[in-house]
């Protein structure tokens, strides 16, 4: 069976959804490959920093997005060398630069998907096909003009086709198909640790959201607050998953006791290792990232570590529709006015993000502490805490929604 659309996104992942939303609000058919049946995955990219809660503004979504079950988070604290604990990230500060959201808002990754998919789904040019994965890209002289793909119709059984496109955009993630299948050289980089993921529970009483780092000899934490539970991001050496499933569940409870005493009262919520999730730590980048007929983008163009990372795959998704949005033969532009020739997509040029947290905590592994002149630094002028929260929050390069994207608030409810 074989399908035509203008632009095929593969992976319904943020990148993914928000491209879809986009350029459908362009006037470009549109249609978004997800290989899963639903967005409920655990332990995904949660945060959302303000320079997306401004996006989510300009598509209309605010309103709607501050309805969804979320917690926020306005400082960064992190131990300092004296054994106690010290703010070197106050977003509050924001609010001088003229940040309208001068924080991180804490949503699990489905609620944000669900919500773009909902609004995506008014635009006449949007498709979402769940249950559908790509296997591999379709090439005609030299050209990708799409993908093959396979469709799960019940347990056990799938049904295959093609679907054709003027530009195919590969979001399927770090273990991306469609960039396996493009050629393009990977440049990978040494990781020396990994990530585990698990849940402990947050007391009534424990109000004040914020980010605060955990750091023992060898290893890493980062406590993340959410709606009545905390979401812990464990930091050890890579290749430590044998060793810690090995030595059982009672031993991960007392490193994560000793790790974080505080919360020693409830790591018996710990059932089983089955509860701790392991993540295999990738950072690696294309130089380059199309070939004509296709463009990756988000993990598949640029594999990001938990250490220094934001929510870059949703202002690269922005960038793409923003710089080279490809519309339909003769489809009217929002404005009324032709939308003109259909660019080469071969020509897309994306500035690759910014890798430099990412390499810092390459280097420095998990054991160190922040340096102590930073500390004295933030001790001394407290203002300065708004350098890195802006980083955090804002990042260098922030992208805004396109003008023909904009629209009205929309009511929550």
């Amino acid at each position: 069976m074989s399908e035509r659309t203008t632009c095929c996104v593969v992976g319904g992942g943020p990148a993914g959804m928000m491209l879809g939303l986009l350029l459908a609000r362009a006037g470009v058919e549109v249609t978004v490959l997800e290989k899963h049946g639903d967005f409920l995955r655990d332990f995904r990219g949660d945060t959302v920093h303000p320079t997306t809660l401004d996006l989510l503004d300009d598509l209309g979504l605010g309103e709607r997005f501050a309805a969804l079950p979320q917690s926020r988070v306005d400082e960064v604290v992190i131990p300092d060398e004296r054994g106690g604990a010290q703010r070197v990230g106050n977003l509050s500060l924001l609010r001088r630069v003229g940040v309208r959201h001068p924080y991180i808002a804490l949503v699990p990754q489905w609620d944000l998907l669900n919500l773009l998919a909902e609004v995506a789904a008014d635009e006449p040019a949007f498709h979402l096909r769940l249950d559908t994965r790509a296997t591999s890209l379709v090439r005609e002289n030299g050209r990708v003009v799409g993908v093959r793909y396979a469709t799960t119709t019940a347990p056990g059984a799938e049904t295959t086709g093609e679907i054709r496109a003027d530009l195919t955009v590969a979001c399927d993630g770090r273990h991306s198909v469609l960039r396996t299948g493009s050629g393009l050289p990977v440049t990978e980089y040494d990781v020396p640790f990994d990530t585990w993921w698990f849940r402990l529970p947050r007391r009534p009483e424990e109000q004040r959201a914020t980010l605060r780092p955990r750091i023992g000899k060898g290893r890493f934490a980062v406590v993340i607050p959410r709606e009545g539970y905390y979401q812990i991001g464990y930091l050890a050496p890579k290749g430590a998953d044998a060793r810690l499933r090995a030595a059982g569940v009672e031993s991960f409870r007392a490193d994560t006791a000793e790790l974080m005493p505080e919360y020693a009262d409830r790591v018996d919520e710990i059932a089983s290792m089955d509860e701790v999730k392991h993540l295999d730590v990738k950072l690696n980048r294309l130089r380059r990232w199309h070939v004509d007929g296709l463009l990756c983008i988000g993990d598949a163009a640029h594999a990001m570590s938990p250490i220094g990372g934001r929510d870059l795959a949703i202002q690269v998704a922005v960038a793409a529709a923003t710089r080279s949005p490809p519309r339909c033969s003769g489809a009217p532009s929002p404005s009324g006015t032709s939308a003109g020739p259909q660019p080469q997509t071969s020509r897309v040029r994306l500035g690759p993000p910014d890798h430099a947290p990412q390499h810092a905590a390459r280097r420095r592994g998990t054991a160190d502490g922040p340096p102590a002149p930073l500390l004295r630094l933030m001790r001394a002028v407290p203002a300065a805490q708004i350098v890195p929260a802006y980083l955090v929050g804002v990042g260098f390069r922030p992208e805004r929604a396109p003008d023909f994207a904009r629209r009205e608030p929309v009511p929550a409810g």
